[in-house]
C-alpha cells in the first residue's frame, strides 16, 4: 500500500497495484460560492494531475472533495466513484464511468472492495460519505472519513491497516467543532484498532484569507493524540506526511496476527 498525500484533503493511493485519486484539488483557489471575502484558499502554484489514475474516488460534493477545476483537467474516461452529490457533480463534468455510492452500499472495483459508511452530515438526513476499502489481493484494508463524522454502525472484524482522518478537532466559536479529531479519533481507533492513523485535513503549503478563517482554532496537536492512544492501550501509530510526501506500507507486516 503507497500513500502520498497532496495536501487538504487530497490523496493519492495505490492498493493492490490500484492507482486510486481521492478528493482532487490541485489547481485553482478553493471557494464556497463566488465569496472570495469570506472563505478562499489557494496553492502557492497548481499541481500536476498524477499520471496513471485508475479510479477517482469522490467523499463529498462540496468543493473542496468535488473541485470542478480539477476534476475538468482529468481525463474524462477515469471511471469515478462518489457520494451521490459527488457522482451528479462527475456526470455534469462529462465523466461517463460514474457510480454513485449511498452509506452501506458495496461495490467492487477491479481488484479492491470498497464500502460507503455514513459520514458528514449535510441536511435533515442527507449525509456524504466515508469510504472503507480493502485490497482483494492482499487483503490490507484503509478506512478514510475527511470531516471526523463516523458512521456509528461501523465495526471492524479484523484491525484496519490505515484510517486517514482529521486527529485534531478544528473549532469555531458558538459552533463548536467543524472538523472533529481528538475525541472522535480516538474513540474510532478503539472501535477499529488501526495500525497506523495519519491525519488529513491539514493545510501544509495552502494559503487561506477571507473572514472566516480568522476564526479557526486548532484544538490539540499529533503529539497529544499519540500519547491518547497510548493512554487507552492502543498500539496505533501516527504518521504525520508532508504535502507531497509517499509512505509504502508493506502489506506483509501490516497483516501480522
Amino acid at each position: 500500500m503507497d500513500l502520498t498525500w497532496l495536501d487538504s484533503n487530497s490523496w493519492l493511493w495505490q492498493i493492490d497495484g490500484t492507482r486510486i485519486l481521492v478528493d482532487p484539488w490541485l489547481v485553482g483557489p478553493l471557494m464556497f460560492g463566488q465569496t472570495p471575502w469570506f472563505f478562499k484558499a489557494q496553492r502557492p502554484y497548481d499541481r500536476p494531475i498524477p499520471e496513471n489514475i485508475d479510479l477517482i474516488l469522490l467523499s463529498q460534493g462540496l468543493p473542496d472533495h468535488t473541485h470542478p477545476p480539477t476534476l475538468s483537467q482529468c481525463d474524462r474516461q477515469i471511471p469515478v466513484i462518489g457520494s451521490v452529490a459527488a457522482a451528479d457533480i462527475a456526470r455534469s463534468l462529462g465523466f461517463s464511468q460514474v457510480t454513485a455510492l449511498k452509506p452501506g452500499e458495496n461495490h467492487t472495483w477491479n481488484n479492491i472492495n470498497i464500502q460507503a459508511t455514513l459520514g458528514s452530515p449535510v441536511g435533515p438526513n442527507r449525509y456524504e460519505n466515508g469510504y472503507l476499502l480493502q485490497g482483494l489481493t492482499s487483503k490490507t484494508t484503509l478506512y478514510y472519513e475527511p470531516h471526523g463524522y463516523h458512521d456509528p454502525q461501523l465495526q471492524s472484524p479484523t484491525t484496519v491497516d490505515v484510517v486517514i482522518t482529521p486527529l485534531v478537532s478544528i473549532t469555531l466559536p458558538l459552533l463548536g467543532a467543524i472538523i472533529q479529531g481528538g475525541v472522535a479519533a480516538l474513540n474510532l481507533a478503539q472501535r477499529l484498532t488501526p495500525t497506523y492513523m495519519i491525519p488529513t485535513a491539514g493545510a501544509g503549503e495552502l494559503e487561506f484569507s477571507g473572514w472566516l478563517t480568522r476564526l479557526f482554532q486548532a484544538d490539540g496537536d499529533l503529539d497529544q493524540f499519540q500519547e491518547q492512544l497510548q493512554i487507552a492501550g492502543l498500539d496505533t501509530q501516527v504518521l504525520q506526511l508532508n504535502p507531497w510526501e509517499s509512505r509504502s506500507l508493506d502489506p506483509t507486516p501490516l497483516r501480522q496476527p
